[in-house]
């Protein structure tokens, strides 16, 4: 019933930025908490963060929450990701994800979408 569209992936020297979007239909946005994932062949998805209906970053881990934030603009149903300092082991394929609650987002979602890739280049 959610479908959602990531955009804003490409190529980028380390040490540069990044900002990924993902727009969301068929559901009341505002109502929704929204999640980031990354995954490189072979790997599991990995959670990058998530953001709740007010806005707030939550679940960031450690090793990302220094250069990755994710914000949202309701009034376009979009959630973004901010990359900043970008290293070539952040390279992958990069996932929106979305639930009625945020306490699923980092392990089940329910709905996702098809992803958008980041390569970063040394």
């Amino acid at each position: 019933q959610v479908q959602l569209e990531e955009s804003g992936g490409g190529l980028v020297q380390a040490g540069g930025s990044l900002r990924l979007s993902c727009t969301a239909s068929g559901g009341t946005f505002s109502r929704l908490a929204m999640g980031w994932f990354r995954q490189t062949p072979g790997q599991d998805r990995e959670f990058v963060g998530a953001i709740n209906w007010k806005g707030e970053n939550i679940y960031q881990p450690d090793s990302l929450k220094d250069r990755f934030t994710i914000s949202r603009e309701n009034a376009k149903n979009t959630v973004y990701l901010q990359m900043n300092s970008l290293k070539p082991e952040d390279t992958a394929v990069y996932y929106c994800a979305a639930d009625a609650t945020p306490i699923t987002i980092p392990t089940a979602p329910k709905y996702w979408g098809q992803g958008t890739r980041v390569t970063v280049s040394s």
